[in-house]
């Protein structure tokens, strides 16, 4: 979506990209994307790098701007260097992060709003949707690529800049203090999720009690690694890049599986009204666990493959979860189109989970074969 800035706007936003310190002279700055946390600008240059990207952070999401900005300089300067030590066969870039005028890896406008400036992954695109199997072995490509480069960094040496994000039990603490404070009203819908929610509160546990019994490490994840995060080459169709990386944490890998093919393996989409029609795709769920293996095999662990299911089970659990929660506590967090949008998209996650459920000796027996 390119939206058309007003000239003043334009000019502010100019004088912000004129910050940081690039070859070149700012030729324009133009709306891009379609994030809805962060706003995001594609600025061109007139120097042998043509663009780079600009970023206002949401400073209502993420708190501590600051530590993000530190996290992404700590773990891009990390991969960027494993990357130079042992080079890959295949094109693979990570965001950098430009530093200021004054070397700063972000600057604050004289209103106060908090930017940054990454560098920007030329001829590529994303897809929200999941076009082919080979596509699908690309995003797990990507998604094990990611985790492999970062997986001999310590955990600790980043700050958790989103604590209890991907946490489920505190979801599920959320969801019962909500419940508390409220009648909700009676309905076939509201009684389905109410009734899911309520046979599913011990097994909102799982990942978090196998961590506390030191059967999975913690270790870094992406957070959101969504299928339209992963960046392909127009020219290769071959994936290049993963990007949005403000979620990136100390946590389960189990988590950013799960999240991938929850992204990936539903056909119908997210906000589909046709509920019969969703399902959990696994021809899909064996091509992006065939590409993400190839690469994550080197550091995964016995118990790590014994969790994979329940990885990719919980997480539309939680996600119906926070949908259902938001709805109850009257839309707060979520942005949605009519009242009941967050009900109805409650409804897809816990339709989906049921489908991964009926599948489970299957989707089991896809993790057993690929180790």
């Amino acid at each position: 979506m390119t939206t058309v800035i007003r000239s003043q706007t334009l000019e502010n936003l100019v004088t912000i990209a004129e910050q940081f310190a690039l070859p070149g002279k700012v030729t324009n700055v133009q709306a891009f994307g379609s994030g809805n946390i962060n706003d995001t600008f594609l600025v061109t240059v007139d120097a042998q790098e043509p663009h780079f990207i600009l970023q206002r952070i949401n400073t209502q999401v993420f708190r501590q701007p600051q530590l993000i900005m530190q996290n992404m300089r700590t773990f891009t300067e990390h991969i960027y260097q494993s990357l130079q030590r042992q080079p890959l066969n295949r094109r693979w870039e990570i965001p950098r992060v430009l530093s200021t005028q004054e070397a700063q890896d972000y600057c604050i406008d004289t209103t106060g709003n908090f930017w940054r400036a990454i560098s920007f992954i030329g001829n590529s695109q994303s897809f929200d949707t999941m076009q082919s199997l080979e596509q699908a072995q690309e995003i797990g490509y990507a998604l094990g690529m990611f985790h492999n480069l970062i997986s001999d960094l310590a955990p600790e040496k980043l700050a958790d800049t989103l604590v209890g994000f991907h946490i489920t039990p505190l979801y599920l603490q959320h969801y019962q203090e909500v419940l508390a404070g409220i009648t909700p009203k009676s309905s076939p819908e509201v009684n389905y999720c109410l009734q899911f929610v309520s046979d599913r509160t011990t097994f909102a546990h799982i990942l978090e009690n196998a961590k506390v019994e030191g059967k999975l490490p913690l270790r870094l994840m992406h957070g959101d690694p969504k299928i339209n995060n992963v960046m392909f080459d127009t020219a290769t169709q071959k994936a290049v890049s993963v990007i949005d990386l403000d979620t990136v944490k100390p946590g389960l890998v189990h988590y950013d599986i799960g999240d991938c093919l929850r992204s990936g393996c539903n056909p119908a989409g997210e906000e589909t009204a046709d509920w019969d029609s969703i399902y959990f795709d696994t021809d899909l769920c064996r091509g992006i666990l065939q590409g993400y293996l190839a690469v994550a095999k080197a550091f995964l662990t016995e118990n790590d493959y014994t969790y994979m299911y329940d990885g990719i089970r919980l997480i539309a659990f939680e996600l119906g979860l926070r949908f259902f929660a938001d709805y109850l506590a009257g839309n707060v967090y979520f942005k949605v189109k009519h009242p009941e949008h967050n009900l109805a998209r409650a409804i897809v996650q816990f339709k989906l989970t049921e489908s991964i459920e009926s599948q489970e000796h299957q989707i089991r027996q896809i993790i057993q074969d690929m180790k």
